[in-house]
């Protein structure tokens, strides 16, 4: 059994290239369409990874992202961040800077999309592995 991946991705078509590109890497995967849902989804079963979109409804991947990382039981789950925003479409934010530099730990992980496919695997592989991602 491999393991534990939780999604939380509220665009379907994401969603769902994200766990079929996980399962064929031998992951087992879940799926939250927004962070309330994926708050619960921890809590019932903690994952091995959280693959976490930044925007969505309900509740965003930055506050779920701050909730995990002050919170005892789960500031230790890696997380790789998948996003839209890219830095050509805002030039004058570095958001890759403004995730890494908080009040909280960097994510491990840092993804744009459109998802490379590879390094998104290549990434979760390393981190399940033990090595850190740079935020580069």
């Amino acid at each position: 059994m491999g393991k534990d991946i939780l999604v939380i991705e509220d665009e379907p078509d994401v969603a769902i290239y994200l766990a079929t590109l996980l399962e064929e890497h031998g992951y087992e995967v879940r799926v939250a369409s927004d962070g309330k849902k994926g708050a619960a989804m921890i809590s019932e079963k903690r994952p091995d990874l959280i693959c976490l979109d930044i925007l969505m409804p309900q509740k965003s991947g930055i506050a779920l992202y701050r909730e995990l990382k002050k919170s005892e039981d789960y500031k230790d789950i890696p997380v790789v961040m998948v996003t839209g925003f890219k830095a050509d479409d805002y030039p004058l934010i570095d958001f890759k800077k403004f995730i890494y530099e908080r009040s909280v730990p960097g994510p491990e992980g840092y993804v744009e999309k459109p998802i490379d496919r590879d390094l998104l695997v290549k990434t979760i592989r390393n981190i399940l592995e033990g090595q850190r991602a740079s935020p580069s």
